[in-house]
């Protein structure tokens, strides 16, 4: 695809979530956080120190993470039921915002990493229309290993798994996470509620703000629920925008 073809689609997208389009104002091409940096001066420095020992310290414990969950999991059946290989997660360690999905599909499996397939591509578009590059983020998925037939994780598979999730969130402490679809918001929420009565609203978890939406292969069946789903996305741009205490949410 060529470059006027690829901002065509991008554009198509952004109508698709009711963006209203582009505008020549420098501000709207910040990234959130951007300003405040620029704003710094000479504290700048020392604020890319501390940013580098807090990466160094995450990208170690996402590490330490890694290697206790192993290559070879069997701590389910999932090992034994045609998963080529672990999908553990990707993305900056330092991540103020991260996305959970639910489980590896085909692609992610193949590849061993999450959301490569058309629901990952989409999800990349849904990254950037916030005005973030895919690489800034963290991205996983509350089960590590694909079920056959990328069919619904099952209980005690969640329950074997959820673990490293939740040890994946401690070591990155984002100040939002959003959750994708029922079982991502289910699992952390630790509620039976399903993502249409979940989404729209703010929750507290631990120091950050989970905001859930709808998953991104809900999107490419449901095309019609994407202005919602940007709705959620728009909130949680807003919450890292501000400066605003996490207790102050419900």
């Amino acid at each position: 695809m060529d470059l006027g073809a690829a901002l065509a689609d991008h554009l198509e997208f952004l109508g698709e979530l009711g963006v209203p389009g582009l505008s020549e104002d420098p501000a709207w091409r910040e990234r959130p956080g951007e300003r405040t940096a620029q704003a710094g001066g000479t504290a700048a420095g020392s604020q890319d120190e501390g940013a580098e020992v807090a990466s160094n310290t995450a990208g170690a414990e996402l590490e330490a993470v890694r290697l206790e969950l192993g290559e070879d999991c069997d701590r389910c059946k999932l090992h034994r039921l045609g998963r080529r290989q672990v999908v553990f997660g990707v993305g900056n360690p330092e991540a103020r915002l991260m996305f959970v999905g639910e489980a590896p599909g085909r692609d992610e499996d193949e590849q061993g990493i999450p959301f490569v397939g058309r629901a990952g591509q989409l999800l990349t578009k849904m990254i950037e229309a916030m005005g973030y590059r895919r690489d800034e983020v963290y991205i996983a998925n509350v089960i590590k290993c694909r079920p056959p037939e990328n069919r619904n994780p099952q209980p005690d598979e969640v329950f074997a798994c959820e673990p490293f999730l939740f040890r994946q969130v401690e070591a990155i402490r984002p100040a939002v996470i959003v959750a994708l679809g029922t079982f991502a918001a289910q699992a952390l929420l630790k509620t039976q509620d399903s993502i249409s009565r979940l989404r729209g609203r703010v929750f507290k978890y631990g120091g950050a703000r989970l905001i859930p939406t709808f998953h991104p292969a809900y999107l490419l069946r449901s095309p019609e629920r994407k202005r919602d789903a940007w709705e959620d996305l728009k909130r949680a741009k807003a919450l890292l925008e501000q400066d605003g205490d996490p207790s102050s949410e419900t």
